[in-house]
């Protein structure tokens, strides 16, 4: 990637990318333009259309690149050689951790993720859908192995766990009275005593 003219040692699509970022959290996603991007960043819509395709792509983007990090950490929870419940824990822990960390991205994208073009909407449930499946997996091979009840369908953990992680931006607050990992380690330990035989 090429860097800046203006003297900025960011790159210029990760410039792009935090300008967007910031703009849609101030001002929401539908009211900001590709022309306040670029000016806000330093760079011509040129610049912007080389690295992004169009405002849509910036939006997911911004969602993408919390989801490819937290497939990549679930993925590695899920090789690791571990007890199902230590690996589940570890993985239902993180994805709260990296979404408290990445709490603004979360809520632009779920506040703007109905004004994605239908091609990207697809494209982003297929993502979510995959994390979703590798992390029901998990839950599914502690039910094989009777580490977990069998009672309870693990779609349905699934979303007891991710709708509780997707209504952080709702409540959670940087300085709160609990750190993000506090906060993970409760919603992990609620899901384990879910999973219980």
């Amino acid at each position: 990637m090429a860097g800046t003219t203006d003297g900025s040692t960011k790159p210029v699509a990760q410039r792009l990318l935090a300008t967007a970022t910031r703009l849609f959290a101030e001002q929401g996603y539908d009211r900001t333009s590709v022309q306040e991007i670029v000016e806000a960043a330093g760079v011509t819509k040129g610049a912007l259309y080389h690295y992004f395709g169009s405002k849509d792509d910036l939006l997911h983007e911004v969602y993408g690149r919390v989801l490819r990090l937290q497939q990549e950490r679930l993925d590695h929870f899920a090789n690791a050689d571990a007890p199902v419940e230590r690996r589940l824990r570890e993985a239902a822990a993180d994805v709260v951790v990296t979404t408290i960390e990445n709490l603004d991205d979360t809520k632009i994208f779920f506040r703007s993720m109905h004004q994605l073009s239908p091609e990207k909407d697809k494209q982003v449930r297929a993502e979510r859908r995959r994390y979703h499946e590798r992390f029901r997996a998990l839950i599914e091979e502690g039910q094989r192995a009777g580490v977990f009840t069998a009672d309870v369908p693990a779609d349905l953990v699934v979303d007891y766990h991710f709708g509780s992680v997707h209504h952080l931006g709702t409540w959670y607050r940087e300085g709160g009275p609990l750190t993000p990992q506090q906060v993970a380690d409760h919603l992990a330990d609620l899901l384990l005593r879910a999973l219980r035989p």
